[in-house]
């Protein structure tokens, strides 16, 4: 039993080398920790339980055959825990044929996709991998669309998190693609359908990995990650972090974790948050921060449309998903890319029952020529189509400006926010004063458009008209913020709404 047992342990041992000591230290060199070290280091210590250590391709194809089979075909896959909570993982190990995807590779990961739908718990893909396996042709094709159908089937059921800790090209950039966030590492990963040299052959642009898919590109330009941290152990830290504010399933409802900051506490510094001037700006964090539990604040997509902020907080120990124009930011006006990515989040939250709370300053949306050819009327509908949807509970709270369908789009009372709170600086009108009253009175001297102006400021630019129309619950004290926030969402616990029947709705795209 002896000879066996340690059989057993040599047979682990080996599998758990991956590629072996020179690929480890390759990997170490560039900056890069292993597969398991990459898991290790994201669960709970020692919560790791392995699956399919011993599994090997099958692939007898151009020499194939005549190589090493190094045990997990690489990727390692499993199960543990984060602050005591069940999550799925599986990490690609680049020290095992380049962390390429055959076959069996694709059922390992098939296999723990499944485990994590049944179980109702969250899966995180770590992704450092070359590709398909060229040599294994369709059936490493095949395996990419296996896990793609399981991604979609598992959309909004239970969250999904991709980790991009080194190359991710080809068909590998889709499954991370159709999961719910995406965090990248600066400098030693990419993602990319189709690398540097294949874009020369087809177009003669000469580019760099960085330049193609590196995180500065997607967390600026493209908007494909969610955000990008400095090295390993900084972004799987931050994934902990995550999910922590994230349900297990779409059954659950928000976590709860115990919390020592009053939900009604006072914050009278923010009586004078908003400036006297209105065109001057100020941080919308600031609020936001001052306002959830202990300041802590899990931010998406910050470097991206920057003049919308995304992100979870807590009330009370429980999360909630804030979003909020950022006058710091082209004044906080909504266009195309605010537009979507703001939508993107309300889907999240409302898919998974965690509330929302929509901080409104906001001009309007952006005009120009550049923004109608670029779609605007049909991705500000995107947002407008996504807080209508909103079955969670929606607390809406307007600081200054809230001009035009941005007034709208932003969660207002017309659309089915629950609560509706304005600050007494709010502004709650079609458009500014001035162009408001340039329009109305087309040719008139400056003396009555200046006297208009003032009619229009005192009768329009206030919350007491749309609080008078029941469009505003209540003009609030700014340092009153956090409780009556609080006192809403608590109130709104017990909320249930009821829809028609449909196969699906036709979102906007």
């Amino acid at each position: 039993m002896r000879d066996i047992l340690e059989k057993l342990e040599a047979r682990r041992d080996a599998a758990r080398l991956g590629g072996g000591a020179k690929r480890i230290e390759a990997q170490h060199a560039k900056g890069k920790l292993t597969a398991r070290e990459r898991i290790e280091l994201m669960l709970d210590h020692g919560s790791f339980e392995e699956f399919d250590m011993f599994v090997q391709h099958r692939c007898v194809d151009f020499g194939m055959d005549k190589q090493e089979k190094p045990p997990g075909d690489g990727v390692v896959t499993g199960w543990g825990t984060i602050n005591g909570r069940k999550v799925f993982v599986f990490a690609k190990d680049f020290t095992v044929l380049g962390g390429s995807l055959s076959e069996t590779h694709a059922q390992k990961v098939g296999k723990v996709q499944e485990m994590a739908l049944r179980m109702r718990a969250p899966i995180i893909g770590l992704y450092d991998s070359g590709g398909a396996r060229i040599q294994e042709g369709v059936a490493s094709l095949a395996g990419y669309a296996d896990i793609f159908k399981r991604n979609v089937t598992a959309s909004g059921v239970i969250p999904q998190i991709s980790v991009i800790m080194g190359p991710c090209a080809g068909g590998d950039v889709y499954s991370p693609a159709m999961t719910d966030f995406i965090f990248m590492v600066r400098d030693t990963s990419y993602m990319y359908v189709t690398g540097p040299d294949v874009v020369k052959t087809v177009t003669n642009e000469i580019v760099t990995h960085e330049e193609l898919g590196g995180a500065s590109v997607h967390t600026t330009k493209s908007s494909i990650s969610d955000g990008a941290f400095d090295n390993d152990v900084e972004a799987l830290l931050q994934v902990r972090r995550l999910v922590d504010f994230l349900p297990a399933n779409n059954m659950e409802g928000a976590p709860e974790w115990p919390s020592s900051d009053d939900p009604l506490r006072v914050e009278e510094s923010l009586d004078t948050l908003v400036p006297d001037n209105a065109n001057q700006p100020y941080d919308m964090k600031e609020l936001i921060l001052k306002v959830i539990d202990e300041g802590d604040f899990f931010e998406l997509s910050e470097k991206y449309a920057a003049n919308i902020i995304t992100g979870f907080g807590r009330i009370e120990g429980r999360t909630v998903g804030f979003v909020a124009n950022q006058p710091m930011v082209m004044a906080g006006v909504l266009d195309s890319d605010a537009s979507r990515k703001a939508a993107r989040f309300v889907r999240f939250c409302n898919a998974f029952e965690i509330p929302i709370v929509t901080f409104v300053d906001v001009p309007g949306f952006l005009p120009g020529t550049a923004q109608e050819y670029g779609g605007l009327i049909k991705h500000g509908a995107k947002l407008l189509f996504a807080y209508s949807q909103c079955t969670v509970p929606l607390v809406t709270c307007i600081t200054r400006k809230a001009f035009g369908g941005a007034y709208d789009v932003m969660a207002s009372k017309h659309i089915g926010a629950d609560v509706n709170y304005a600050w007494p600086t709010a502004q709650i009108a079609v458009m500014g004063a001035k162009g408001a009253v340039e329009i109305i009175f087309r040719g008139g001297t400056p003396e009555e458009i200046a006297e208009q102006t003032k009619q229009y400021e005192d009768r329009f630019l206030s919350p007491f008209v749309a609080a008078e129309r029941g469009y505003i619950d209540e003009v609030i004290m700014p340092h009153s913020t956090r409780r009556r926030i609080s006192r809403a969402l608590a109130m709104l616990r017990t909320k249930e709404v009821e829809r028609p029947w449909r196969k699906h709705d036709n979102m906007p795209l």
